[in-house]
């Protein structure tokens, strides 16, 4: 019996949860089960929520770690979506790593990575329709990339320079791609859940057959707007995939802290009445086939379903985290479910359709990619350089008509500027 647990007497002690391992420990992860299983039924679409009450219990998987893919939810996709998948989160990563470095020289204010997570958001895309929308949080930007926006954008949006698209007017790694399905990033986790129900909900309302999906950490789940979403998403069937990513930390709290020690994430749905998946995070295949269940459940009638990511944050949380205060330095690399690149890449090469070769190619090809468009965005300007975005676009595109306040002190400082 834990022994926070228990009582002394008659005086109950109050229970704080702590993380299995600190600093210094020697990371066990051997209270994770790794299901041997990989068959766990894939129920029809249109199922009885209840029928998925096991799903949220078990973990669906169909890349064994000899990269074999096996089991109901193998989706069978063309080695060429694989290798499409495989290049996304490759460029994906190879953007994180570039775009941190340059946060640590002074380029850029912030940054936040999403190494070890990108299959969640690559094979997500892969399975949504673009015209679908996506609330997504600050480690979805697979979703941009597979969806083909530019990463130039992205990058002088980082920069807030000349060239960023929201003209400064939010912080870096906030991306906000109404054309590519990708509402603006909230830094304040929680927000975008009502948000993307609520546009579930007027979508359906006007009978058209585009679908929301909304991301969060399993951290907020905790926040009242996680519960406000899922009782209208179950109240009025709301043609919506509440997604939470349970990467095993919040900035530097671990899952326990959200109540991650009993039952779940994805069991949460189930009191609600909502179809529950919960999904093997570093398995793009297996992502991409709960995904796609959960689009053909909500496009066609049956309502939200909640889909627990399992997955984990090899980085920190931001720029402005260093996780080795709060967790062993060689935690991210025995991880028991691997990294979600190589598990592609190595069931790619047992069947067949790639190579060691090959990917190193793609590999050096991702890395020059990033290298090449990142120096077109720096020349637009940086936080180190003198070509920055105009100041004066913060008196732009707030009010429908600019208060005299904001109007007098605008001429205030274009007579200071002349």
């Amino acid at each position: 019996m834990n022994d926070k647990r228990a009582k002394r007497g008659n005086q109950s002690r109050l229970y704080v949860p702590e993380p299995p391992f600190r600093p210094g420990d020697t990371p066990d992860y051997s209270h994770i089960t790794v299901p041997a299983d990989h068959t766990l039924p894939r129920p029809d679409p249109m199922c009885d929520h209840v029928e998925t009450t096991e799903h949220a219990l078990g973990l669906i998987r169909v890349l064994r770690f000899n990269g074999e893919a096996v089991g109901d939810w193998q989706p069978n996709l063309s080695p060429e979506q694989m290798i499409a998948g495989l290049r996304s989160m490759m460029l994906t990563r190879a953007m994180d790593d570039r775009m941190f470095n340059m946060q640590r020289q002074g380029k850029m204010s912030f940054y936040m990575k999403s190494t070890g997570e990108e299959a969640v958001s690559v094979g997500h895309a892969m399975a949504l329709r673009n015209n679908d929308m996506t609330f997504p949080t600050y480690r979805q930007q697979g979703i941009l990339i597979h969806r083909g926006a530019s990463i130039k954008d992205m990058m002088c949006q980082c920069l807030s320079n000349a060239g960023d698209p929201l003209d400064g007017k939010s912080i870096p790694v906030l991306y906000s791609f109404k054309k590519h399905g990708f509402f603006s990033v909230s830094g304040n986790l929680g927000t975008q859940l009502i948000q993307g129900v609520g546009w579930a909900m007027a979508s359906a309302y006007k009978n058209s057959d585009e679908i929301a999906s909304v991301f969060t950490g399993e951290g907020a789940t905790a926040e009242g707007d996680f519960h406000y979403a899922l009782n209208f998403a179950s109240t009025y069937r709301a043609p919506c995939l509440i997604n939470v990513v349970n990467n095993q930390w919040a900035i530097s709290s671990f899952q326990g802290i959200a109540a991650g020690e009993g039952e779940t994430f994805a069991a949460r749905g189930t009191g609600y009445g909502l179809a529950t998946l919960r999904v093997d995070g570093n398995d793009l295949l297996a992502v991409y086939a709960a995904t796609k269940w959960a689009a053909e459940r909500a496009r066609k009638g049956g309502g939200a379903t909640l889909i627990e990511h399992f997955t984990y944050r090899k980085s920190g949380h931001s720029t402005s985290d260093d996780p080795s205060k709060y967790r062993p330095e060689n935690e991210p690399d025995v991880w028991p479910f691997g990294d979600p690149v190589e598990r592609l890449k190595n069931h790619l090469i047992v069947a067949g359709h790639w190579s060691e070769d090959q990917h190193t190619a793609l590999e050096a090809e991702c890395k020059t990619e990033i290298r090449d468009t990142y120096k077109a965005a720096e020349a637009m300007g940086s936080l180190s350089g003198k070509a920055t975005v105009n100041d004066f676009t913060m008196f732009e595109q707030v009010y429908e008509h600019t208060p005299d306040h904001l109007q007098a002190q605008r001429k205030s400082f274009e007579r200071e500027r002349d």
